[in-house]
């Protein structure tokens, strides 16, 4: 797996233990964890400032004492607030979180609502990514009154996530705190990207406190965020000798008239994406309307689905986009059918996946059955027709569809998950509420089918063009619409590869 990797809480309690293991103490982890949120604090808050630690009893709550230590060295007015279950006391920690508190020589008070009233600076260490069970009860009240602490003007700071938030699944566990800045070590987890755990995380930092990138090579982690180095080697630029043919030729199949909107935005997003060649295959009361939009398609009358067939059947044809406004009708099974049955790239989007969903057990059949890629687009609603036993977080979907499919699957949303069939997944960052607008799929399916044209792998290829959407959605725009984003596609490419990390 390639790109910014994120571990889940387990992967990270791996890391942590091998690098333990390793002869690290983790003492000096929780340090480096605590001095790092200090840091952070410091950079925008002086001396004399009022702040409250709000601890738990695990490791999290030990790396809160540390920051409540260091920030009281650095002159801050601090108390720590300690969420301690019924009968227990600060003794009754454990490990490396107890000798943090045996460290702290400041005011320790038990946690209650009203401890964050006049604070300026609130360090919310109650739980970490780590959480797997609802919060409830009194923790439910804390939480409730850091938010409220927020409203009326305290600045939260959170350790690693926000209590209440599951880290591998983003998801919140009853409620959460609403953070204006997170900082977590190593890596990154999924539930700072997925939602609606990222909504809750404020500016995510990322702070490295020892952990040495070699213990990846065991972990081994499938999940990456979506970015540079998940597709080096896929950025559409052309050799100055290549030509149209080259570059690759794709295939969007139209609908009728009054529905030739959504393949129109298709083709032309495939052609900007870097196909050389676009065929608009088009039934024949659209083929003017269609011919009129753009005078780079290739239009051929497709008077049924015999003869889409028969056109997606073309040997110099590399990929094809089915489904935009393409239509319900049984009889559009046919040209699908054939599509999964020859050898052309395919991304199945819209009307395709519902005419999939009604035969699920074949339509998987003939995706496995593939020797070239072929990636479905599904909305949460499709989702849920093509399929329907399929439960869990975004990200474990994706990856169930995926293996179930044989397909490469791209579930959409401001958190957008790409999954491969052997369990890669990648979560995309950078969609901006511009996307949400009638014909914006179209689009994606467009830049999709316009990689694929490429010779460029279906995983990959489905990872830049989500990437490239949210590009040209974020240059397109407040207030565009599906034909501006698609001309935003040029400006993207303008701009050149982005640099990977590192390079």
């Amino acid at each position: 797996m390639h790109g910014e990797l994120l571990l889940t809480p387990a992967e990270m309690g791996r890391a942590d233990a091998l690098t333990i293991a390793g002869g690290v103490p983790g003492e000096r982890l929780m340090e480096s964890a605590g001095y790092a949120v200090t840091d952070v604090i410091c950079a925008r808050f002086s001396q004399g400032t009022r702040a409250v630690v709000l601890c738990g009893m695990g490791n999290n709550g030990g790396d809160g004492f540390v920051i409540a230590r260091v920030l009281k060295q650095r002159g801050f007015i601090v108390r720590v607030a300690l969420a301690l279950p019924e009968g227990m006391t600060a003794r009754d920690l454990k490990g490396d979180a107890a000798g943090a508190e045996r460290a702290w020589r400041g005011e320790t008070l038990p946690a209650t609502p009203d401890l964050f009233d006049d604070a300026a600076v609130i360090v919310d260490a109650l739980y970490g990514a780590g959480l797997s069970r609802d919060v409830s009860g009194r923790d439910a009240e804390l939480i409730a009154a850091v938010n409220a602490a927020r409203v009326e003007g305290a600045r939260v700071y959170a350790v690693d996530l926000p209590s209440g938030i599951d880290g591998r699944t983003g998801e919140i566990r009853g409620t959460a705190v609403v953070a204006d800045e997170t900082v977590t070590f190593f890596r990154r987890k999924p539930g700072h990207l997925l939602l609606p755990g990222r909504t809750h995380c404020g500016r995510v930092r990322l702070a490295q406190i020892g952990i040495g990138s070699e213990v990846l090579a065991e972990i081994g982690p499938m999940t990456a965020a979506n970015g540079p180095a998940v597709w080096t080697g896929c950025w559409p630029d052309s050799a100055v000798d290549s030509h149209k043919y080259s570059r690759g030729a794709a295939l969007v199949a139209s609908g009728p008239l009054t529905s030739c909107g959504a393949a129109r935005l298709a083709a032309e997003a495939a052609l900007r994406a870097g196909a050389g060649i676009v065929t608009v295959a088009t039934p024949p009361d659209a083929i003017a309307t269609v011919a009129a939009w753009r005078a780079a398609f290739v239009v051929k009358l497709a008077a049924d689905m015999t003869v889409l067939a028969t056109l997606l059947a073309e040997p110099r044809l590399r990929s094809a986009v089915l489904g935009p406004g393409l239509g319900l009708g049984d009889e559009v099974w046919l040209a699908i059918r054939a599509a999964l049955e020859g050898n052309v790239a395919l991304v199945l989007d819209a009307d395709a996946i519902t005419q999939a969903s009604r035969r699920p057990d074949e339509a998987f059949a003939l995706m496995k059955a593939r020797k070239v890629g072929v990636v479905l687009t599904p909305h949460e609603g499709e989702f849920a027709r093509l399929f329907p036993d399929i439960g869990g977080s975004k990200l474990d979907r994706a990856r169930a569809a995926a293996a179930q499919s044989g397909a490469v699957v791209l579930l959409k949303g401001a958190d957008t998950v790409i999954a491969h069939p052997d369990g890669r997944a990648v979560i995309n960052e950078n969609a901006t509420a511009t996307l949400a607008t009638a014909g914006s799929g179209d689009v994606l399916a467009g830049i999709i089918g316009g990689l694929l044209a490429g010779g460029r792998p279906a995983f990959e290829a489905t990872a830049l063009a989500a990437w490239m959407h949210g590009e040209a959605g974020r240059i397109a725009g407040r207030g565009s619409i599906a034909d501006e984003i698609v001309a935003a596609v040029r400006e993207v490419l303008a701009k050149g590869r982005p640099e990977i990390p590192g390079d």
